[in-house]
């Protein structure tokens, strides 16, 4: 691994660290500041050596060091995601204005899928923020001007809108947001192939689900990782599909 990759894993990591103070905290509306981080069962604070990301869990054998309790495996793959997810940014933009977009959007969506796989939720104070950011950066970038964001925002959002009024409430208004999120940092024609992903991705899962007895016809699946797993597809290799997708009419 290159040494700017290497670099951005172990960003990412104390990143994804953060993220989980804000996967465990925001759903509960409680601050992300304060106070420091404590285990959820005894209630004593986390040692700083304790808290180093991804070494700490495999050093405490995945429990707390004061009661026992074991400690998710979320911690863990979550501060591992969000280091590779850090990693592919640099290694596919470099160091160029593209990465910072990349790495706000990468974080959000990190955050997204862990709480809507928990909680079947989505919250504003993710999504709405990213919009603007999403936008913000549009005005700054080599690749996406800012009609783009704006027109991938519409998008995002109308069509995930839309949904909703047709399927009588089968998604939440939280998708929508989301959707109108990924449009803003990447455009809308990548947007468009992110949603394409996302709705394959959670139309072959449920058939999965389904078939395997797992799932029943009306049991609810959040649908919002799918489009975070769509949405990071195509931030990296969208591009590459359009132009393949394109060719056939040339």
């Amino acid at each position: 691994m290159k040494p700017a990759a290497f670099g951005a894993f172990l960003l990412g990591a104390v990143i994804g660290s953060f993220l989980n103070v804000v996967i465990t905290r925001l759903p509960r509306t409680e601050s992300l500041l304060a106070p420091g981080s404590r285990c959820r069962e005894c209630g004593r604070a986390i040692r700083w050596r304790d808290n180093i990301p991804l070494l700490s869990f495999f050093r405490l054998r995945g429990r707390c060091r004061d009661c026992g309790s074991p400690i998710g495996w979320r911690y863990p793959a979550v501060e591992a995601a969000t280091g590779v997810a850090f990693a592919l940014s640099v290694v596919r933009f470099g160091v160029t204005p593209e990465l910072l977009p990349a790495l706000l959007l990468l974080s959000a969506l990190v955050a997204v899928t862990a709480i809507d796989l928990e909680h079947q939720l989505i919250p504003d104070r993710i999504t709405l923020p990213g919009i603007a950011a999403g936008f913000l950066t549009s005005l700054a970038m080599p690749r996406l001007v800012w009609i783009d964001s704006l027109l991938g925002i519409a998008l995002g959002g109308g069509i995930f809108f839309l949904i909703i009024l047709l399927s009588g409430g089968g998604m939440g208004g939280g998708d929508m947001k989301l959707a109108a999120m990924i449009g803003a940092f990447l455009g809308w024609k990548l947007a468009l192939v992110a949603f394409f992903l996302g709705v394959l991705l959670g139309g072959l899962m449920a058939v999965a689900l389904l078939a395997s007895g797992r799932r029943k016809r009306k049991d609810p699946v959040p649908f919002g990782p799918f489009l975070a797993v769509g949405s990071v597809l195509s931030l990296f290799w969208g591009e590459g599909v359009l132009r393949w997708y394109l060719s056939g009419f040339r």
